[in-house]
């Protein structure tokens, strides 16, 4: 269910990570090699960047396969940041909302991408649902789970809280309200990265020399450096950082009398 990398470091050419390794981002869209649930991500796919000096990043994103798209690896050839976070999608449910249900997810500052799915949708998070306000829940992009798990995970990060927190309480809350979902999300503001291993892959490649921190579903090369985080993680991390703490599964709900 989707593969997905955010990156930290010094500006370079986006294809330097999405295409050009060996086991890319790209390659991961027909072939992935670590992937869990589903074999093939082709129900699109997007990548966002920030530019210098500006806060808000930039988007590309499409409905179908990336291998499809003549004009990705030109594009991601030239364009430069130092960071940005991309995506391939495999749709829980096929062909809901094209392209807006594509990750990466933005507003304001950050970008969100959903690798899993939510265990019994849309019921399941029904309640969680009519807790957030008329006008976000008509903003949404796309009535997948992953825009609604942005949604819950958004209006955390509107209220002032700090993102590690927004994501772990989001990920339990869903959790709760869905048990045997998949929860990996991954989301930058351009300036930090924060993902979680809730039922899937999750690497990261710290490398404290160059500035360059990178998090992603799976390894796109077999160099050494490569760490796996354990499942059930929250994972922070900057040009400098990388910090993993634990997350523990929510209490089961009390039966209804």
């Amino acid at each position: 269910m989707c593969r997905h990398l955010a990156c930290l470091g010094p500006p370079e050419p986006l294809g330097e990570l999405l295409v050009r390794p060996p086991h890319s981002l790209y390659v991961q869209s027909w072939a992935p090699r670590r992937q869990r649930h589903g074999t093939v991500n082709a129900d699109g796919f997007g990548v966002g960047w920030y530019a210098d000096g500006d806060p808000v990043p930039a988007r590309y994103r499409r409905a179908g396969p990336v291998w499809g798209d003549e004009s990705f690896a030109d594009l991601v050839r030239v364009v430069r940041s130092g960071a940005f976070l991309a995506a391939v999608r495999d749709a829980t449910r096929a062909g809901a909302d094209g392209e807006a249900a594509a990750a990466p997810f933005a507003y304001g500052p950050w970008l969100f991408s959903h690798n899993g799915m939510v265990a019994g949708w849309p019921d399941s998070l029904a309640e969680q649902a009519r807790c957030l306000p008329a006008e976000e829940l008509l903003a949404l992009e796309a009535r997948c789970d992953s825009a609604l798990v942005w949604a819950l995970l958004l209006h955390r990060l509107r209220s002032g809280d700090a993102l590690p927190q927004a994501l772990a309480d989001t990920v339990t809350e869903v959790a709760a309200a869905a048990p045997r979902s998949r929860l990996n999300l991954l989301v930058t503001d351009g300036t930090e990265i924060a993902a979680t291993a809730w039922g899937d892959s999750l690497w990261y490649r710290h490398e404290p020399a160059g500035g360059r921190t990178v998090v992603a579903s799976e390894p796109y090369d077999d160099a050494p450096e490569w760490c796996e985080a354990p499942d059930r993680t929250l994972l922070t991390a900057s040009r400098t950082e990388v910090l993993l703490t634990p997350l523990k599964d929510p209490e089961p709900k009390e039966p209804m009398a």
